[in-house]
């Protein structure tokens, strides 16, 4: 029994005239009947009572009358799910980020995409970058935010969906807190508060080729997995370290950001996404992570390994 025989029986039980179920239909009169006929065959059961003068419904065709008009409203809404899911309009997601990318980007990006997919359930979570890259390996995060570059990952996709300068973080009693502004050389021979050299992004690389740039290595005294970790131990008078610049943010007491000067490093927080995901949610949420951070014409790249002699 298709749907469409279902279709022709309903028309002419509603209009009781083969005739005019024939006209509602855009077709001719006898493939009508003719389909009636299959139908009636196909049931073994005689559905409507027929005579020159009228149509009538026999007791068999008033009950599939009954669950037809149920069958065919729900195929309709099988239909409509199906479409919208394969148009990532229905479903479910799972956004891992890093702590700070919650300072800035996240707020926009989910009102945007809530307005756009209100359908889509958003299953937020918070880790550490390492954590969040085992997540993404494994499935259970199916696009994260985190910061560029990544290294040994060629099976994840990366974008670059902001880029903010780096600052000083300083406890407020050092010597150099009242400057307005700093060189990265001022700081040669400071403790620094890092964060770990772990096996996904490379922050911490990209800050040692800085200070080497700027003429000196950096003493890392201490390591933290978060940067508002880093921050806290930096108010704890441990080390100096450098942030992205919406870290200021925090506004944690007993330390005072500072302006580089010179060399202005830059820090580019990426939205990854495992490179064969079919997802059309994904897909759905990475136009709309576009869309709010106009990533504009940079090419979709490979998260692929940099020269471990690149220092980024």
């Amino acid at each position: 029994m298709n749907l469409q025989r279902l279709r022709y029986f309903v028309a002419v039980a509603e209009e009781l005239s083969f005739t005019r179920a024939a006209e509602q239909l855009h077709m001719a009169q006898p493939p009508l009947s003719y389909q009636i006929r299959q139908l009636e065959e196909e049931l073994g059961a005689q559905l409507f009572y027929r005579n020159k003068r009228n149509v009538r419904l026999t007791d068999a065709g008033r009950l599939l009358l009954e669950e037809a008009r149920g069958l065919l409203v729900h195929a309709e809404q099988t239909a409509s799910v199906v479409h919208r899911v394969g148009q990532g309009e229905v479903g479910r997601l799972s956004v891992g980020f890093v702590p700070s990318a919650a300072n800035r980007l996240l707020p926009p990006l989910l009102r945007a995409f809530g307005e756009r997919f209100p359908s889509v359930e958003l299953l937020l979570r918070e880790v550490d970058p390492d954590r969040l890259l085992g997540s993404l390996g494994d499935g259970r995060v199916d696009v994260g935010f985190l910061y560029l570059p990544l290294f040994e990952e060629a099976s994840l996709g990366s974008r670059a969906v902001s880029r903010e300068p780096f600052v000083a973080a300083l406890p407020d009693t050092h010597p150099l807190a009242d400057e307005p502004r700093l060189t990265l050389g001022a700081l040669a021979g400071e403790p620094f508060v890092l964060t770990p050299r772990y096996r996904g992004a490379g922050l911490r690389d990209k800050i040692v080729a800085h200070c080497r740039r700027a003429g000196f290595e950096p003493r890392v005294v201490q390591e933290a997995w978060l940067m508002q970790t880093t921050v806290s131990l930096v108010a704890g008078g441990i080390g100096v370290t450098l942030v992205p610049a919406s870290l200021q943010n925090l506004q944690r007491t007993g330390v005072v950001y500072k302006s580089i000067e010179g060399l202005s490093p830059e820090v580019e927080l990426g939205a990854v996404w495992r490179r064969d995901d079919p997802s059309a949610v994904l897909r759905a949420f990475l136009g709309v992570v576009g869309d709010v951070t106009r990533w504009g014409e940079d090419k979709e790249r490979a998260a692929t390994v940099r020269g471990a002699g690149s220092g980024a």
